[in-house]
């Protein structure tokens, strides 16, 4: 028996990185698993691609060599009707949803007064927006089931503080924290549980590109990963962490999303190998 054994999960931005890990996961411990992934590259404000259908079809291979079963929805998480489209399609196939991941974002750099109406606008539209258009639409289906249930959404430790050039993500990322507090009061009579996950740095392409390297390391050409290591590092308390894995999150996500975790809600949990706490 698997910690989540005959549940049915939606997780969205499941083509890749954390969203990935999480089906997964979720899957090899029993539950089957919506796969949802906008499969384009619409914004304009990104120096790095988003997920392909590749990649989403990659995911949905993963879940079911775990013989678990999986849909495969691709959707806007901006566009609250896409979503309900992909609940609805996963529904009809998988019958319910117990567990709702709410994953997908993305990651952009700037100072306030350079950033962009749209640099600010497509963040919010997704890390945010998104976040709420996916609980949207999941929701009524799991109140009216009457059999509870476990939402997480994906916050940062940039949701429990600040960082400079992310004016845009921290907002977004303390909104998240807002949102899942009046979801956890609003859901809680009706069995559903609701928290957040609070990630340091996590080894995915939001992270892991050159917009992101020049950042930290402005003085090197072309910088990679091991120029830009020890910044990293210097977030955290715990030694020779300048990122985490996917599968780390995956590990509290899974816990928030168990009966091990059934007393537990309103939370913002941070994974963050001591963030923080940082001073």
């Amino acid at each position: 028996m698997g910690l989540v054994d005959g549940k049915v999960a939606l997780v969205s931005g499941a083509g890749r990185g954390q969203g990935r890990s999480h089906a997964v996961r979720l899957a090899s411990e029993g539950a089957d698993v919506i796969c949802v992934d906008i499969c384009a590259n619409p914004l304009k404000t990104l120096s790095y691609s988003l997920s392909s259908e590749a990649d989403l079809d990659e995911t949905i291979r993963q879940v079911r060599a775990t013989g678990r079963r999986a849909v495969k929805a691709i959707a806007d998480v901006r566009s609250l009707s896409e979503m309900q489209r992909a609940v609805d399609a996963g529904v009809a196939e998988l019958g319910r949803i117990d567990i709702v991941c709410a994953n997908a974002g993305i990651g952009t750099w700037a100072v306030v007064w350079e950033m962009t109406a749209e640099q600010w606008s497509e963040m919010i539209d997704i890390n945010l927006t998104g976040v709420f258009n996916t609980v949207r639409a999941a929701l009524p289906s799991m109140v009216q089931r009457g059999e509870g249930g476990s939402l997480v959404l994906t916050s940062s430790t940039a949701g429990l503080r600040a960082y400079q050039n992310t004016a845009h993500y921290t907002a977004a990322k303390h909104g998240v924290i807002g949102l899942m507090k009046v979801l956890a009061q609003e859901c809680g009579p009706h069995g559903i549980r609701v928290n957040a996950v609070c990630p340091t740095t996590v080894r995915t392409p939001l992270v892991i590109n050159d917009a992101t390297f020049e950042l930290f390391a402005p003085d090197v050409e072309n910088p990679g990963e091991d120029d830009v290591r020890e910044a990293f590092e210097g977030l955290n308390i715990l030694p020779g962490v300048a990122w985490i894995e996917p599968s780390d999150v995956s590990d509290a996500v899974l816990f928030l999303c168990s009966d091990a975790a059934r007393f537990i809600t309103g939370v913002a949990l941070p994974v963050d190998a001591g963030n923080t706490v940082k001073t």
